[in-house]
């Protein structure tokens, strides 16, 4: 008896549901099946496995309310003593960012600027790459003065906190995220590190662009809270009507390409469009220049 084309079609879906059921792998993928993570910038790390409850049935966790912060030593008493160390923290974005710092800034008498930044990484999965720990071994091998810190292109993803996996942009995955940064930023601050933190830029893609406004919004709530200088940089990657441009007014007035054609990434004159009101707080903050007019690009001044 012959079997029909339909008949062995439906063998075989069978027979792969049920070889995917008997590994944790295969568990994993028919609760969440899906061929990319979406939305990332350049992540590699897999969902994670063994989901618990949903954040919707689990209660989130507390909203973090901060230490008191400790106080570090000013930019200007570092430079000072004759040196001023910079490092720039964060995921491929920030790969960037430091290569424009470094033409901005290692020119100056005594300033070094260091990459710490690594492609693939974000506050969302240390389960991947623990930015905590990562930061705490960094710290310990190549002390710096001030953090300058750019995180959130691979972070539109769930975060994994005290057993229960939130989902992006959830209560409870806010909560998540606002603990890390506050973490992150008191791991710093305890080693007399000043923290500079730099927003996300304008995206092309509109849902991708929402969810990075997600994570600009709370970053930009926990600076507030922690008195941290935020340099905002939607903006400044927008056209005049607030919109994605790959092309926008160079040095010079005319038009340059300040994207890559992922619609993501800068162009190098885009990480140098990002980076100069970065360069000038610092500085300003060192005492390498004086800024008499107020320039919102700047970031706000911590408040302790």
């Amino acid at each position: 008896m012959r079997v029909g084309i339909n008949g062995l079609t439906w063998a075989l879906v069978v027979g792969v549901v049920i070889g995917l059921a008997l590994t944790p792998d295969g568990r994993g993928w028919l609760r969440h099946p899906t061929l990319m993570l979406g939305g990332s910038a350049v992540a590699s790390a897999s969902p994670p496995e063994n989901r618990a409850p949903s954040p919707e049935t689990a209660a989130p966790p507390v909203a973090p309310t901060p230490a008191v912060q400790p106080l570090v030593t000013p930019l200007k008493a570092r430079l000072a003593e004759g040196r001023l160390s910079v490092g720039v923290f964060g995921d491929s974005m920030a790969d960037g960012l430091w290569a424009a710092l470094y033409r901005d800034l290692n020119h100056q008498p005594g300033v070094t600027v260091t990459k710490f930044s690594e492609v693939s990484t974000g506050l969302s999965r240390y389960d991947y790459v623990d930015i905590q720990a990562k930061t705490e071994r960094q710290l310990r091998e190549t002390p710096v003065d001030a953090a300058v810190v750019l995180f959130g292109t691979n972070d539109a993803q769930g975060i994994s906190l005290d057993g229960v996996i939130h989902d992006f942009g959830t209560p409870g995955w806010k909560a998540a995220y606002a603990k890390r940064i506050d973490d992150l930023v008191g791991l710093l601050r305890a080693n007399d590190v000043a923290v500079y933190w730099v927003g996300l830029p304008k995206m092309k893609r509109t849902g991708f662009d929402a969810k990075m406004a997600v994570i600009n919004a709370v970053v930009r709530e926990r600076m507030k809270a922690l008195g941290v200088p935020l340099i905002e940089t939607s903006a400044l990657t927008a056209d005049a009507a607030g919109d994605y441009a790959a092309y926008l007014p160079g040095p010079s007035g005319r038009p340059q390409l300040m994207r890559a054609n992922d619609g993501i990434h800068m162009s190098m004159a885009g990480y140098l469009r990002i980076a100069a009101p970065v360069a000038e707080r610092l500085k300003r903050d060192a005492g390498l220049i004086e800024v008499k007019t107020a320039d919102p690009r700047l970031g706000t001044p911590p408040t302790g």
